[in-house]
């Protein structure tokens, strides 16, 4: 045996490789020292022109409706999304939301999706008005996600915002659909559905977060959130709501931190559960509140764009300030070259140099201490 094979054969084969965190292109990174780009309503469909019409006689601002998304997978593929919004409607019997006011008053066919008929959370914008969807059921959107992250294991975290809805009372008076209240009940229901699709070993929740003894906002600021490499190919799901009552309910029962809760609350700093919050406007003063929310250490959400403003002007002064103010999540309409074409400007919200899904957050991460390269493989 020469030397050089017997000094290989003394080394130990473990350190051959070197551990999973430092080959990891985001190691030492945590799930709030990152950014990328989401879209808001990420589910959207406008409405067919005969609907359009109808619109425009009873809402003077329906032009705000007027804008479309790819399916959620394409989003994630083509468009290198990476963080959806999801408005969702109670539907525990089934078939609530079938027959959309508008569409009879279009003389328009019925809706033939049968997933409209069978009972479960629905997705859609406004019930009996705007109601185009990619996918009709919650349990049918997050599926197309699941099988994407089986397809794209090593993706960030994917956070899923959840806007939980009521019927409209001006449609419930015309014969519209009336739906049932967010209560502690249909709120269980609402993550026992989730569990369906995505059970909590594919999630990030508040259990995985908070430490023994501590509340969840404690353990947020004390300890951080969870690494990047030790959760890719998860989803993190969040409350758009910022509704007190119905925020009560979600931490009933003794869930102050979110015990055994699948969904962050939108909350405020100083309560138990503070650990996720949304300023959707990061102009003026706003971007210092959310660069200080996020140094601080929690994940924030704000928006780039409102329909339909910037892609009629062209303007990105909202896009650069939503990317400076270090907000986690920063949610657009028009993810993609082409999509405010027909609104007359080139408007697109992207990361820097439109190449990568997430880079290293300009508030949380120090100059000159972002790994080289991108951050998801």
């Amino acid at each position: 045996m020469t030397a050089v094979a017997a000094v290989a054969a003394l080394a130990p084969a473990a350190q051959a490789q070197p551990p999973e965190s430092r080959r990891d292109p985001a190691r030492g990174l945590r799930l709030n020292q990152v950014q990328a780009m989401a879209t808001h309503n990420s589910y959207h469909r406008e409405a067919s022109f005969a609907e359009q019409r109808l619109m425009a006689a009873h809402d003077p601002n329906f032009a705000t409706l007027l804008y479309s998304h790819a399916s959620l997978p394409q989003q994630f593929e083509r468009q290198r999304v990476r963080g959806i919004e999801l408005d969702v409607f109670p539907d525990p019997r089934g078939g609530l939301y079938a027959d959309p006011l508008i569409r009879t008053a279009a003389q328009l066919p019925p809706l033939t999706d049968p997933e409209l008929r069978r009972p479960g959370f629905k997705v859609l914008h406004w019930a009996d008005f705007d109601y185009g969807t990619t996918c009709v059921s919650l349990r049918s959107c997050l599926t197309r996600v699941k099988e994407w992250s089986e397809r794209q294991p090593d993706h960030v975290t994917v956070p899923i915002l959840l806007e939980l809805k009521e019927t409209d009372p001006r449609l419930e008076e015309r014969g519209g659909a009336v739906s049932p209240p967010w209560d502690t009940a249909m709120l269980d229901a609402l993550d026992a559905e989730i569990r369906t699709v995505f059970p909590d070993e594919d999630t990030v929740t508040a259990d995985d977060v908070r430490r023994e003894g501590e509340t969840l906002e404690q353990s947020v600021l004390r300890h951080g959130w969870p690494e990047v490499a030790r959760s890719r190919g998860k989803v993190m799901f969040l409350m758009d709501n910022d509704d007190q009552g119905l925020q009560d309910a979600y931490r009933a029962g003794g869930r102050e931190s979110l015990q055994g809760r699948v969904l962050f609350t939108d909350s405020e700093p100083g309560r138990p559960d503070a650990a996720f919050t949304k300023v959707n406007d990061p102009t003026g003063a706003n971007k210092a509140v959310i660069r200080d929310l996020v140094s601080r250490g929690y994940f924030v959400r704000t928006r780039s764009d409102v329909p339909l403003d910037q892609a009629a002007s062209g303007d990105t002064t909202m896009l650069r300030a939503a990317l400076d103010s270090g907000a986690q999540m920063v949610s657009t309409d028009f993810p993609a070259p082409g999509l405010a074409a027909r609104y007359g400007s080139d408007y697109v919200a992207e990361l820097p140099g439109g190449t990568d899904v997430v880079r290293c957050n300009p508030v949380t991460v120090r100059k000159g201490h972002c790994p080289r390269g991108p951050l998801e493989r």
